[in-house]
């Protein structure tokens, strides 16, 4: 198996695997050189990505087919004036292209910003100027390519703009990557050196500018090999869009460390959950990653309609898992969910590995080489059952820290002493460790409410919300009140047949009562027709709390 040459894949328990997983690489590593070219050469015919879009068209494309159009893309991007160390940002939704084009950045040396397509003119900007991007290639959309002329023109047109195929004032990339040469020799890339950046959701401010070096795909082995189990026969999914951190972990690094098949699936129009139901039937998808949010609405479908037969591993990730999600997806499909807790700053931190038994609303155990765990102010570790923040020991950063762990925030000192000191890296996360090792999720440390004294995690009131039949969706924050200092309030999505009502209120705060501490419950409940959201999905909660002040 070709993983086996960096790392030891066999372990007969939990604890064996902690104890001495250990990954050896070479000094001067990169991915697309030393894993894609390497499987291209060797097993030219195998099968690296699966890809389909709504209208029906597909495309399959072999390891060898990933080699030739990299190198084709890397001769294109060079031929365009992009070389070693420049910034390029890439706004390809779930086009095949993009995974040409990600490897021949790595093969180039060029700092790959990925974006969604749903960024606007001043989050363009923003990045550009932050990051002193040089290009930014796009699919052919035209309220895309009309932002991106936008931004540009403020920026006083210094961009190299680049789409998938014809459009006036941009390059045609696809044009230019047919007509390159096939042939690329290896450029030694200096692998500490910024590969990736990515810019987070920005929940409470604006976004960071968080970089990976050529190191952090090794970080992912223990995401695909040891939290989705994969091996060389799988096709994987992962629902995301490329423009996220959640590809790099799902739909690129680890999969390929493991000879898996990725599979994606483009969609232009709005997301239907019974289409990913009815591409994994088609095509048999064998492994599938995905955040609660579609776990949730699948469970609301007749799953019965569908054959997952396929299906033998089913992972979940994004936010902290429901248990009545869990029930009710082991109910209909006999498969359990394997919760991970990561950040973009890092690979898989916290997982329920492959040697684990599940515990409904427990991200899992720490992983292995990451030591993920639960520490109080003092730096000091937890207890079982005492609550604190989940922490990675650093020895030294940026110069020695755990593999896959971000190089920092870029061009911001003051952002990593805020996050890394006392030789912890604070995820800014609070949590709590059993008997056993299990860490479970409490909140963002800037999300959990004080009230009468108690410390309320909004995760366990939106959990208890999440049961009763009404809620469809909700985020829970807090109100300020003289008295208590903070009352609990749920901004709550109602369920369809269901109307708002004060008798409707006064059945929720029962019913959170009843299936969890009683002071946890909502005294206060708005019902609203949708959530402020960043462009990721996420509740922006702090949007919220500034309505209430």
């Amino acid at each position: 198996m070709f993983l086996d040459r960096y790392c030891r894949t066999k372990f007969d328990s939990y604890e064996e695997f902690y104890e001495k997983f250990k990954v050896e690489y070479p000094e001067n590593f990169n991915f697309a050189y030393d894993v894609t070219d390497v499987l291209a050469a060797e097993q030219p015919g195998k099968t690296a990505l699966v890809w389909c879009n709504e209208l029906g068209d597909e495309k399959i494309i072999s390891f060898a087919e990933l080699k030739r159009m990299s190198d084709k893309y890397a001769n294109a991007l060079e031929a365009m004036g992009i070389g070693n160390g420049d910034v390029v940002m890439a706004m390809l939704k779930g086009r095949y292209e993009f995974w040409y084009f990600i490897l021949a950045c790595h093969k180039l040396g060029a700092v790959l910003i990925p974006g969604t397509h749903m960024l606007k003119v001043k989050d363009i900007i923003y990045r550009v100027q932050a990051a002193k991007a040089k290009m930014i290639l796009s699919v052919i959309d035209d309220e895309l390519c009309d932002v991106v002329n936008e931004a540009d023109g403020q920026l006083g047109n210094t961009l190299t703009k680049a789409v998938l195929g014809q459009r006036e004032g941009f390059a045609d990339f696809t044009a230019l990557a047919e007509a390159a040469g096939e042939h690329w020799q290896r450029r030694e890339i200096d692998s500490g050196q910024p590969m990736l950046a990515y810019f987070t959701s920005g929940t409470t401010g604006m976004p960071k500018i968080v970089t990976h070096d050529y190191y952090y795909p090794l970080g992912h082995i223990t995401t695909a090999k040891f939290w989705h189990g994969l091996d060389a026969g799988d096709l994987h999914l992962t629902v995301a869009d490329t423009g996220w951190a959640k590809t790099a972990w799902g739909k690129l690094y680890g999969q390929w460390f493991c000879e898996a098949a990725i599979f994606t699936y483009d969609y232009e129009s709005r997301f239907h959950p019974t289409d990913y139901l009815r591409v994994i039937e088609k095509y048999g998808v064998t492994s599938f990653c995905a955040p609660p949010t579609i776990y949730r609405i699948f469970i609301k479908e007749d799953l019965t309609k569908y054959n997952l037969k396929s299906l033998v591993k089913s992972t979940i990730a994004g936010e902290p898992l429901n248990p009545e999600v869990y029930e009710q997806w082991y109910a209909a499909t006999g498969l359990t969910l394997r919760e991970g807790y990561g950040q973009t700053e890092g690979p898989v931190m916290v997982a329920t590995t492959v040697w684990n038994t599940p515990r409904p609303g427990s991200m899992g155990r720490s992983i292995a080489q990451i030591s993920c765990d639960v520490y109080d102010a003092q730096g000091r570790l937890c207890e079982p059952g005492e609550e604190g923040e989940l922490c990675i020991p650093v020895e030294n950063f940026p110069s020695k820290r755990p593999l896959g762990l971000f190089m920092g925030y870029l061009n911001e000192p003051e952002r990593d002493a805020n996050v890394v000191f006392d030789g912890l890296y604070h995820t800014g996360d609070t949590a709590w460790r059993d008997e056993d090792g299990y860490i479970w999720f409490k909140g963002r440390n800037d999300d959990i409410i004080k009230s009468s004294g108690y410390r309320i995690g909004p995760f366990e009131v939106e959990s208890a919300l999440l049961e009763h039949p009404a809620v469809k969706e909700s985020a829970v924050t807090g109100v300020p009140d003289p008295m208590r200092g903070f009352n609990v309030k749920a901004t709550v999505i109602l369920a369809a047949g269901y109307e708002p009502s004060e008798a409707l209120k006064k059945e929720l705060q029962d019913h959170v009562k009843n299936v969890t501490a009683p002071y946890k419950y909502p005294r206060i409940i708005e019902f609203v027709g949708e959530l402020p959201k960043t462009i990721s999905g996420k509740i922006r909660r702090v949007e919220i709390r500034q309505g209430d002040e």
